[in-house]
Parts: structure tokens; sequence; C-alpha cells
């Protein structure tokens, strides 16, 4: 049987539906549906360069890479390739050729850097440090039961703090614009990024498919959005955490528990039955606020990177 890889085709619908299926076996923690796959090529900014590769065996869509500059970091010439292969695909080279034809495609882009997270397993881990990519910095996905477990009871909002959905900025986000860039200029990470300009927020961000404007929940003193946990959910019974933040003004407050905790409620509430998030495994004041949840480790994965030249 021969692989070949060639681009995503975003207007097959079924080329779409093989990738969100591929990236799902490989990855159960992360939401994966096709009109978020098609989003991401249509609507991340030009600067980023990206594409999306499929390894394909027999007309079946068996790996997937994700790929593109790292347009917003002050140090030029950084990228990201994150390559995944359907579990019950592996071995037949799908992985090693969708990994160099991203490193020829970033090289020719100017990338002389390039990040891949990689699942924190022998086998996955041995495959990266192969081609030259060494660990770094490593993050956790975790899982929460709503069906079957129990959330911290629901606390009132302390005097002066308001409960707020995204919906209600329906008419005009760009509050939520500003705290979430300050909040995700401070999160743990191997590179550093400028916050992005209003419309490509508006149009990566803010117009996502998976975003539940009415989960994702909002504190609000005096007027000003201090701290917010954004909901995605794929129309089904999940539900993963997109982004928990607070402004750098407002933090030790409990604020970040108490909007998540409110968005988990309602979650669960609106039939929903698991939830999922991700922590880099030096945020230790998030990994505490997911534990106090009752969120536990699902899954982990490291960072990689590799220099070119």
């Amino acid at each position: 049987m021969t692989v070949s890889v060639r681009d995503l085709r975003p207007d097959d619908r079924a080329d779409v539906e093989q990738f969100a299926h591929v990236r799902h076996r490989a990855l159960p923690f992360v939401l994966w549906t096709p009109d978020a796959v098609v989003h991401h090529l249509a609507h991340t900014h030009p600067a980023a360069r990206v594409r999306s590769l499929v390894a394909v065996e027999d007309g079946e869509v068996i790996g997937t890479a994700q790929i593109g500059l790292v347009h917003e970091s002050p140090e030029p010439g950084q990228a990201y390739l994150n390559v995944y292969t359907h579990p019950d695909r592996t071995r037949r080279g799908a992985g090693g050729l969708l990994v160099r034809a991203a490193e020829e495609y970033l090289a020719a882009e100017g990338a002389t850097k390039l990040f891949s997270w990689v699942l924190d397993e022998p086998r996955n881990r041995a495959f990266a440090e192969r081609r030259g990519y060494r660990a770094g910095r490593s993050a956790h996905f975790l899982r929460l039961d709503l069906a079957a477990g129990t959330l911290p009871p629901l606390q009132p909002p302390a005097p002066g703090v308001e409960l707020r959905t995204a919906a209600d900025y329906a008419a005009d986000p760009r509050p939520l614009f500003a705290l979430d860039a300050e909040t995700t200029a401070d999160e743990p990470s191997d590179v550093e990024t400028a916050p992005a300009d209003y419309e490509a927020w508006l149009a990566e961000t803010w117009r996502h498919p998976l975003l539940d404007r009415e989960l994702t929940t909002v504190a609000v003193v005096a007027g000003r959005p201090v701290a917010f946990t954004a909901a995605h959910t794929d129309g089904g019974t999940r539900y993963v955490t997109g982004m928990t933040g607070t402004a750098r003004a407002f933090r030790g407050r409990g604020l970040a528990k108490l909007v998540k905790n409110a968005s988990l409620h309602r979650a669960r509430e609106a039939g929903l039955t698991e939830a999922f998030t991700g922590n880099d495994t030096g945020n230790g004041a998030m990994l505490a606020v997911n534990k106090w949840f009752g969120y536990e480790v699902c899954a982990s994965e490291v960072r990689h990177v590799r220099e070119l030249g």
C-alpha cells in the first residue's frame, strides 16, 4: 500500500470529515468538527501561512498535519507543525511523510525554529527525537465527568461583581478582546506572542464555530470585564474550556473559580456530560483550580522544538 501526502480539500466535505475523525481518534480530549477544521484554514491570519495536510492510503485519510508560522511573535522565524496519525493506521510511514512535507514548506516560508506538540508516550517521543526534535515544556489534558461527578456548589458573586455571558457582548465584543489579549499574553509558553489585532480576533476567535457564547461566562466589575472562561461545545455532549483568564489587577480574588463554576453548572443543566480542559504543567494556579472542580489528568503532551539550519 502506498501512502501519499497532499493538502486537505476544504471544499470536499468527506475529506474534511475524515480529517476531523483522525484528529478525534488521536486526541479525543479536544473538539474536532468539520466546521472547526475549515474555519481554521479559512480564517487564520494570512501572515500565518497555514496549511492542513493529509496522508492518504487507498483513498483513506490516515494522518493529518496543521502547520503555520507564529506570525504574532516578536521573534521571527518561529513556526509550528502538529502531526497526528489514526491510532489504527500507524507504522505505515504517514507521520514521517507529513513531517518531511511540513518542514520543507515551513523552511521555504522562512522558518528557523519549529515547535510541535507530541503526546507523552514512548513511541511518539521516540518518533520526534529521531527527527531531531528535543523535548521542552509539557502540558496535561484533564477530564471532568459532568454527568456522574459533582461540582462545587454555586457561590454568589462578591459585592460589586456581576456575572454575564459572552452573548451579552454580541453588539460590541471589543471589551472581551482586550481581556483575552491581556490574559493570553501571560500564559506559560515557549513562544512569546503579541496580541492579535481586533479584526483577526473577531475572525479567528469570536466567530469560531465551536464558541458557545451562552456558556462563556464573564465577571464584570464597574462595567469592565475582568475575568472569563471561554466555552467550546460540539453540538453534542462535550464541553471544552478554550481559555480561562483574569485581568492582572484582579487576580487572587477567586474570579476564575467563580466564572468557571457558573459555566460548568449551566453546561450540566444543558445536558452536557463531559468537560475537558488543558493546562501547562507549570501553571500551578490553574491546575489547582481544576483539581478543585474534580478534573483528572487523562493524557499529557510534550512540546518539542527543532532548529533548522
